[in-house]
């Protein structure tokens, strides 16, 4: 008898879920356990897997298909079963399925996203593993392009073109893809028959191949669409201000240098100048509760609690995880927390909740050749601070020249809820805990 696979809720706040891509063709063979459909909400990308083992019997939706939580979106069944009118009258058991599921998704993480890592098992598609076996390979040599590291068809088809071109030099490869020369019907005269540019030079061109690059055309849609909307709703709901400071960070950097061994003998990790940036920025939010504040229909909440939404880079975007009550750790704890979090977003771990309950946000591009910038509200946020990189330069300090370093500040904020006095009032604060570091030990 078929079985219903159902859009999950990972989290409190979700309704949707986007179909990134069917990991399984109607009448492929799954196993309990295996995926069979990559789902995006809210900037993440997570697997549904079957939950028992059966042929794919029909898809319900397209990839690129928002669908509602606790829908039914494909149906497992056995092999030979018919699909005939499977979706047309939904089973009244995927809504009780849905609430049994949204009362357990904090306890098993809905795709059991920790078991994933936890397990010995190779994560492979099953169009994956049947080419695999069908060239004899050995999954363990291929490295997995899909989320959480899963190998794909197309991973197991790039080794394999791989294979085939460790005959040829990267210089010669490159020769006879610009010249158009078909090198596999060429002798190589390197080591072990491996084709050198020398190989190429008596053999002819052939005007077979035209060289015409086409423009790269990807769909609008997933995380760049979720970025896209937010910050579009961000930039047309909220009106933007944005105070700019300069910061002497000199007695920051000593600070900092003073911390290297203190903190990496307790934690095992360097701190760096965005963990003493969190923490100022807690310790001025605190000092100044009327910025840590967001605006909830016709409410305006205060909160009591400092919780730093901190952006971060990932492939094709961007996430915000949250780090919380900030203002009650110390530097050490707030260095273990950013850099574990940071690591999981950029290894694509993040569960939806790491992303929720965020207070104040912090953008920070001191990475890179940037001094400053104007950061878009992560709604619902009342303000965002855009960091710049530290450089040396030539200041005045009590009426003589000296070499300090220095660092810009933007404050972007929403003026519905926060006024300009009180934004420099924040950001005044916030530039003198950070060049009077000491502050931040009482």
């Amino acid at each position: 008898m078929a079985s219903e696979v159902v859009m999950p809720k990972l989290g409190a706040t979700m309704e949707e879920g986007t179909i990134v891509s069917w990991l399984v063709q109607v009448g492929e063979l799954v196993e309990d356990g295996d995926p069979i459909a990559e789902i995006q909400t809210d900037k993440i990308v997570m697997e549904i897997e079957a939950e028992t083992t059966g042929v794919l019997l029909k898809t319900l939706y397209d990839a690129g298909t928002a669908v509602k939580v606790h829908e039914v979106v494909a149906y497992l069944g056995d092999e030979g079963e018919s699909a005939e009118g499977l979706g047309d009258d939904l089973s009244k058991s995927t809504k009780a399925f849905g609430e049994k599921l949204e009362q357990t998704v904090n306890e098993t993480t809905a795709i059991n996203e920790v078991s994933v890592w936890a397990c010995d098992k190779i994560r492979r598609t099953p169009a994956a593993r049947k080419l695999a076996e069908e060239s004899q390979l050995n999954l363990y040599d291929i490295a997995g392009s899909g989320p959480l590291g899963r190998i794909q068809k197309i991973d197991v088809e790039n080794y394999l073109q791989q294979q085939d071109t460790k005959r040829i030099t990267p210089l010669a490869k490159k020769i006879a893809d610009d010249q158009g020369i078909d090198y596999k019907q060429i002798e190589g005269t390197g080591s072990h028959g491996k084709i050198r540019k020398e190989d190429l030079v008596s053999t002819p061109v052939t005007n077979e191949k035209v060289m015409v690059l086409a423009d790269k055309r990807m769909p609008f849609k997933g995380m760049r669409k979720v970025i896209a909307d937010r910050i579009s709703a961000s930039a047309y709901t909220a009106p933007h201000v944005t105070l700019l400071s300069e910061i002497d960070m000199t007695n920051c950097v000593a600070l900092r240098q003073d911390l290297l061994p203190i903190i990496e003998k307790v934690e095992g990790l360097r701190i760096s100048f965005n963990e003493i940036l969190i923490k100022a920025t807690a310790f001025a939010l605190k000092q100044n509760p009327n910025i840590n504040i967001s605006l909830e229909g016709q409410e305006i909440v205060y909160h009591s609690h400092v919780n730093i939404g901190m952006a971060v880079a990932v492939p094709d975007g961007l996430v915000v995880p949250v780090l919380r009550n900030v203002d009650q750790k110390g530097l050490a704890a707030i260095t273990s927390e950013a850099k574990g979090i940071g690591k999981q977003a950029r290894d694509g771990k993040l569960s939806p909740d790491d992303m929720q309950g965020s207070t104040f946000t912090i953008s920070n591009l001191g990475m890179y050749a940037i001094d400053g910038f104007t950061p878009i509200i992560n709604s619902p946020n009342a303000a965002i601070l855009g960091i710049g990189r530290i450089q040396k330069k030539t200041v005045v300090v009590n009426d003589e020249l000296a070499i300090r370093s220095m660092m810009n500040l933007s404050l972007s904020f929403d003026h519905r809820i926060i006024d300009g006095a009180p934004a420099a009032a924040f950001l005044t604060d916030l530039k003198d805990v950070l060049e009077n570091p000491f502050k931040l030990m009482i």
